[in-house]
């Protein structure tokens, strides 16, 4: 893998680099049952959290090598709406994922996305486990739920990848959206169609995919790689080449009105936007806010008050 700490240390080999073998993710999942009161065990909840922890942390999910300081750190958290069958539950998924800036002890989100489409069927116990070929299953209400955060999983891995090397996430997106292809089906799942709304798992692995969002690793990259992690040493040109990536985004805004990845990629993303800038010469200034309030059109009073 393109080595996160040693980045720090040897930048002009980390898409080579290797280090010893682990797994990829440190990530923490949260059971949140707040709202299920027939259930007679609730042991059950806590069962499932420690199932999909286990799932999401001792799989591996690239061939590539992973030192343990190296893993992404991100979160899962399953809000259960409601129970509308015996061992099954419609529930939101809040996926957060967040990726370390050089020389900084700051860390950016790569994703921050709640998915309000999650429906599935767990019995207590049972095995969690995800089949790439056969991703439908048996039961897909049983499937659905390690195929939304497979999805998800890869989704994280190639925004963090493509953060480091232009394109290189492209592999990942392309496993998510073969989840979507391959998705269960039934009449009680939804976010894996076009159909399905707006702003879905269908969407967002199509504009990942889709040769007419291809600015789009140009904005990663040029964002994380070329922008942030170059603030220590050179603030201005640093400053340069992340309106350069605003430039990017407003291109496929104009091209692409109503994009799913413009908006998944500058959702809560306002306050570091204004941190950036803050302190910049006021062309700058004058040049993010016109381009922000181009792309974040919800937040345009405040980029003209808060960098003026």
């Amino acid at each position: 893998m393109w080595i996160r700490n040693s980045l720090f240390l040897l930048i002009s080999t980390i898409v080579f680099a290797k280090a010893v073998s682990a797994q990829e993710l440190q990530a923490k999942v949260t059971v949140l049952a707040n709202r299920i009161y027939n259930t007679t065990d609730r042991s059950m909840f806590q069962t499932l959290q420690t199932a999909l922890t286990n799932f999401l942390n001792n799989r591996r999910w690239t061939g590539d090598s992973y030192a343990p300081s190296e893993k992404i750190i991100c979160t899962f958290l399953i809000n259960l709406d409601e129970q509308v069958d015996q061992n099954t539950f419609k529930a939101s998924l809040t996926v957060q994922a967040a990726r370390p800036v050089y020389n900084a002890s700051y860390v950016s989100p790569i994703i921050n996305f709640r998915d309000k489409d999650f429906t599935f069927r767990y019995i207590q116990f049972q095995n969690v486990d995800f089949n790439e070929n056969r991703i439908q299953g048996t039961d897909p209400l049983v499937a659905n739920l390690t195929a939304v955060l497979a999805y998800y999983v890869y989704i994280i891995l190639g925004m963090d990848y493509d953060s480091f090397g232009i394109k290189s996430g492209v592999p990942f997106f392309i496993k998510a959206q073969n989840i979507v292809t391959n998705a269960p089906e039934t009449n009680d799942l939804f976010g894996w169609r076009a159909f399905d709304g707006l702003r879905n798992r269908y969407w967002l692995a199509d504009n990942l995919t889709n040769n007419r969002y291809n600015l789009m690793h140009d904005v990663l990259y040029t964002y994380f790689r070329k922008g942030l992690d170059k603030m220590y040493e050179n603030e201005n040109d640093a400053r340069e080449q992340i309106l350069q990536a605003f430039n990017y985004l407003n291109n496929m805004n104009t091209e692409n009105p109503n994009s799913m990845i413009v908006q998944f990629f500058i959702q809560n993303r306002k306050s570091e936007f204004v941190q950036v800038f803050k302190n910049a010469t006021p062309q700058q200034k004058q040049q993010a806010i016109d381009l922000l309030q181009r792309i974040d059109v919800s937040n345009a009073a405040a980029y003209k008050q808060e960098l003026k």
